[in-house]
């Protein structure tokens, strides 16, 4: 198996798997005539590879200014990104954790809000499927944040260019996808 990041890859799977076009209302409420289906890609065998390598590479090349401990995000979208990333640190010997932000503190046993291997300390990156505006991936790192997880910087897989790096610039949080929308022309 080959683990190793190919960018036109990803944009050949997502626009034959993710990429449809339409009228569609996002998860932020706007309108729009494209839509992102990254769980496809997310779920997909080549495509959890391609995504994991890719953002694998961009941790371990030091893309945030150091080595985080854990990566993770809101479920359920950034799970499956989650998974497959510490899968390919895994087999490449990294000890790279991961960690689940639920929506909602769970109601029984320890009602954590954040899930996993993590301690109050670590250093984290946020994972993402598609960046819109920004707030899921904002809210996973709040809950992380208050967990005491340090947050270095917010990974993406495809940037729509509609704000969300202006409210992660706003939150002081650095972010870095691996495509944009400008990946895609019509």
């Amino acid at each position: 198996m080959n683990l190793a990041y190919d960018r036109n890859a990803l944009i050949s799977l997502v626009r034959e798997h993710a990429l449809q076009f339409g009228d569609f209302t996002l998860a932020s409420g706007k309108k729009a005539s494209y839509y992102l289906d990254c769980r496809t890609i997310t779920l997909h065998p080549q495509g959890s590879n391609q995504i994991a390598a890719g953002m694998l590479e961009m941790i371990l090349a030091g893309h945030f200014g150091a080595m985080p401990d854990a990566v993770g995000g809101l479920a359920i979208g950034a799970d499956p990104i989650t998974a497959s990333i510490v899968v390919h640190a895994g087999l490449k010997n990294k000890n790279l954790l991961g960690f689940m932000v639920r929506k909602e503190a769970k109601q029984h046993g320890t009602g954590k809000l954040v899930e996993g291997p993590v301690k109050p300390g670590m250093k984290c990156v946020i994972v993402e499927d598609v960046i819109t505006s920004g707030g899921s991936a904002l809210k996973a790192a709040t809950a992380a944040k208050e967990f005491g997880l340090e947050v270095i910087g917010v990974l993406g897989v495809i940037d729509r260019l509609e704000g969300g790096a202006a409210a992660f610039q706003a939150a002081g949080i650095p972010l870095a996808t691996l495509l944009t929308i400008e990946d895609f022309p019509r």
